[in-house]
This record gives structure tokens, C-alpha cells and sequence, in this order.
């Protein structure tokens, strides 16, 4: 019988014996007919005329410094929505971490504004089929994310003030097929990028499964144009030469020719089920002096299939005098998506507070 995983347009009518639950500060354990049952909460004072059941626990308060369980599901099943909307903190101070089936180790590790592909740490609209940035602060995540034994969400607050989360994790419990893989994001970043250096978007991964995603915030350090680099992917015991090469950076994103807007000779925003250019922060002659750009690429209809390893490169490029090629040292931020096999190797340490802030 249908488990009700991987929905779409053409199979909303098929009929399963998925359990539909959800998590969030109105019924903290997604348990079936105990939502809005609190009677305390941030909302309590705003409800004290009206009393339980009228929206008294909306939001929690997670103070300077620790970890809040998002959710913690026992069972077998998927993640299939993820609402956030975080205040009172930058964004790049709220890290967001899964681990699946009881792991040490997180298989998502990502300060939240990147995970949802805002890597300047500031909402501008974003219309993608698995990520989309909704007014005025709405952060919504369509992955699906199968789980087997148990799925354990949390957010840390890194900042030295309190962050107010609203939140609701969808999910379905039902029977996960043998050949669904577990879904995996990492955040890493370099400011500056080391003259002649290659960006490492994603390095050390063991196991099978397929790439699906790249966001990147790209900070021009640089006049003229910076997107000649070409991206890389390394799998299954590739060494000195890739599998896979690209041609150019707005190539890989979708775009051509840097992003020209052919009539106002400018950059042009876009943002498509698959591809973006989302963001692009021109300076204003004052304080905002550098010139910064969000994009993202999802390979949901062209997923990067590897059997035992996986490394993904992307050089930062410009061009110099004499129509020669200029390495590029610019501030360079990314999350790599993908699905694998467990266990998850180790990733590297998450950049302290504050090489993570931006200014």
C-alpha cells in the first residue's frame, strides 16, 4: 500500500495509513489531541481575558547560550515541512542541528538563516519547490527527511541575548523504504578565501547517496566581475581531476553572461523552482560598502549520485589585465545539501560567533 512519502501533485489522491502529527510550542511532543493545551507560554498574558486554548504558548524563549529540543520523534517516518521564524537575535547566531537515528553527530549543521538559503542574514523573498522565504520573516523548509529509529531537532543560541522562536515541524509517521537515503546539510564559510585557493563547498563525505543542493553567499572583496570559477565534484576515488567540471559560477546557478540585466546593464534578481540569484546588496556609498549576492542551485531533477565519496570544489575567479584570469579572495559562505547512508563522518567545527557574524 502507498506510505504516503514523496507527495506530489499526481498522488494527493492515493490513500495511505501515514499518521499526520506536528510539533511545535503548542504541543511540544506532536502527540495526537494535545494541541493547544497549554497554560503558560508567550502568549499567556495576551490571553489571560480569553484562557486555554487561545494561542498561550505561540513561541519559546531560548536564553543566551543554550540548546532548545525542537522536537524529538520516536518511530519511523519523514519530515516533511519546517516552519521557523526566529526574533530578537541575528540570525547567524541560531544554529540548527538534526540528527537521525540516535547518531552523536549531527547529519544538519547550519546557522538557520543559511539553511533556508539567506546567507546574508537578512529575509528577502525566495520562491523555490523545496525552500521559500515567504513575507515578512517566514522561513519554510520542504525537504522530506525519512527517518527509521528517531529524528532529534534542536536550536542553539550562540548570542548573548534571548531569541524568541515560533516554530511547527511537520512530519508523518509510516514505513520508510529500504532505499531512502537521510538528508544531510553543512555550513562552512571562508573570509577571506587565500589567494589561489579553492572553496571547499562540501569534503570528507563516505557513503552512497546524491547531492542535491548548494546555497552560497558570495561577498565581492573585488571590482568587476567574479564568477569565472568553475565547480568540481569528486566522487568515488576521484584524485587530481574531477567527474564532473563546470564551466563558470553563474553557470552552475542557471544564468549566464554575469547575471545582465540587458537593458538596465545591471544585476538581475531571479528566483525560480530550482535556481536563484535571490539576493544582490549594492553598496550605498556609506557604511554598506560591499557589494554581496545569495544564490542557490537545487538538483532535484539532476541529483550528483555517488557510490563511496563525495568532495564539491568551486574556485573564486575574476579576470585582471590582459584578458588574463584573476584568483578572487573574497568572503565566501555555502551549505551543501545531499542525501547518504548513515553513519555521517564527522564534520568540521562550526566557525565561532564571530567569524560567523556578518556586519
Amino acid at each position: 500500500m502507498f506510505n504516503g512519502l514523496s507527495m506530489n501533485l499526481g498522488n494527493l489522491s492515493r490513500l495511505s495509513n501515514a499518521k499526520s502529527r506536528s510539533i511545535s510550542a503548542e504541543n511540544f511532543t506532536g502527540e495526537k489531541g494535545k494541541g493547544g493545551m497549554a497554560t503558560e507560554g508567550t502568549g499567556a498574558s495576551c490571553a489571560r481575558e480569553l484562557g486555554l486554548g487561545w494561542k498561550i504558548s505561540p513561541s519559546v524563549r531560548i536564553h543566551a547560550g543554550e540548546t532548545f529540543t525542537m522536537a524529538d520523534i520516536q518511530g519511523m517516518g519523514a519530515i516533511e515541512h519546517i516552519w521557523l521564524t526566529p526574533l530578537g537575535i541575528p540570525w547567524r547566531f541560531c544554529i540548527l542541528r538534526i540528527y537521525w537515528d540516535d547518531q552523536e553527530q549531527p547529519s544538519v549543521e547550519c546557522p538557520v538563516c543559511d539553511f533556508f538559503a539567506l546567507m546574508w542574514g537578512t529575509p528577502v523573498p525566495l520562491y523555490s519547490l523545496p525552500v521559500c522565504v515567504n513575507p515578512g520573516s517566514a522561513l519554510n523548509c520542504y525537504w522530506e527527511m525519512p527517518f527509521r529509529k528517531r529524528c532529534r531537532i534542536t536550536v542553539s543560541n550562540i548570542s548573548t541575548k534571548d531569541l524568541v522562536l515560533y516554530y511547527q515541524v511537520d512530519y508523518t509517521l509510516t514505513e520508510v523504504p529500504e532505499d531512502c537515503a537521510y538528508f544531510h546539510a553543512q555550513f562552512r564559510r571562508v573570509n577571506p578565501l587565500p589567494y589561489k585557493g579553492v572553496y571547499t563547498i562540501l569534503d570528507g563525505v563516505k557513503g552512497k547517496g546524491q547531492y542535491v543542493g548548494t546555497a552560497m553567499g558570495w561577498g565581492s572583496n573585488n571590482n568587476e566581475w567574479w564568477g569565472e570559477g568553475e565547480i568540481k565534484f569528486y566522487m568515488d576515488g576521484d584524485k587530481d581531476f574531477p567527474t564532473i567540471c563546470g564551466t563558470g559560477t553563474e553557470d552552475y546557478f542557471c544564468g549566464s553572461y554575469s547575471f545582465e540585466n540587458q537593458v538596465t546593464h545591471r544585476y538581475q534578481e531571479f528566483s525560480t523552482p530550482y535556481t536563484g540569484l535571490h539576493q544582490v546588496t549594492r553598496p550605498d556609498g556609506f557604511y554598506a560598502s560591499q557589494q554581496r549576492f545569495a544564490l542557490y542551485r537545487w538538483h532535484i531533477m539532476d541529483p550528483i549520485r555517488f557510490e563511496s565519496d563525495l568532495k564539491v570544489t568551486i574556485q573564486a575567479l575574476g579576470w585582471r589585465s590582459e584578458g588574463r584570469y584573476l584568483p578572487l579572495q573574497d568572503d565566501i559562505a555555502s551549505v551543501a545539501f545531499w542525501y547518504q547512508t548513515l553513519p555521517t563522518a564527522p564534520f568540521p567545527t562550526l566557525p565561532d560567533k564571530d567569524y560567523l557574524e556578518i556586519i
